[in-house]
């Protein structure tokens, strides 16, 4: 069976797509800060039949990613790596006059430097791999100049442009970074309380992923509502 890493899988985006790969026969590493959150979503996706791994801890901690990437050998290797995790940096968005740099470091070490040093612990694994494939979770904000998204948006910018140049240095591996639009998580009611607009379930942008998985097209960034409705 293939097996897939998966960061902050323990709500939002990351359950949904540990619950999507597991109905399709897909071993699991999970990883998530919360311990309880983590051990409902493990169980939940346990129920499909598979092997799930769940470790709780902190993604900028190296030790921790080696125990992800060391669960993931057991299960038989890397075939997916999805770095989902995200801090915003402050919580409500604030301005970048008001932006602490405590803050701005956070989003930078989760978002960017966690990420990096996910995909070198895994690399060999991920190399070794018939489809080895790298998942970045980006946004819109990584494009587009929004007011109080900067620290956040500068950290997913930056990994965009760090996993379009692993996608040139590493040809035998598909590397995408995927903007998930707007949705309904904790992680944006963290960004902007105030704002209860309705928004779309993790849940219904999860098809735009798997269509990435089933036809592998060339690495590069991709939004998996385009890809979901058939649009590139």
């Amino acid at each position: 069976m293939p097996v897939a890493i998966i960061t902050g899988a323990s709500k939002g985006l990351g359950r949904a797509l540990a619950q999507a790969l597991a109905g399709r026969g897909w071993d699991l590493v999970l990883d998530a800060r919360g311990a309880r959150a983590l051990g409902d979503a493990a169980e939940a996706v346990s129920a499909h039949g598979t092997r799930v791994t769940a470790l709780a801890g902190d993604v900028r901690d190296g030790g921790h990613r080696a125990e992800l990437v060391a669960a993931a050998r057991r299960l038989g290797g890397v075939d997916l790596l999805v770095h989902n995790a995200s801090a915003l940096g402050a919580e409500p968005l604030v301005r970048l006059e008001e932006l602490s740099l405590e803050g701005l470091r956070r989003a930078l070490e989760v978002n960017l430097v966690a990420g990096l040093g996910l995909v070198q612990e895994a690399l060999p694994l991920l190399r070794a791999s018939r489809a080895g494939t790298v998942v970045a979770v980006s946004s819109d904000a990584a494009a587009e100049a929004y007011e109080t998204w900067g620290g956040y948006g500068a950290s997913k910018a930056a990994l965009d442009h760090l996993v379009a140049v692993l996608a040139v240095e590493e040809p035998g591996l598909r590397v995408w970074a995927v903007d998930p639009g707007d949705m309904a998580t904790d992680l944006y009611a963290a960004a902007v309380p105030d704002d209860d607009d309705p928004r779309p379930e993790p849940a219904t942008v999860v098809p735009g992923f798997l269509r990435l998985l089933d036809e592998r097209p060339a690495s590069g960034r991709y939004g998996a509502p385009a890809l979901a409705d058939g649009a590139r």
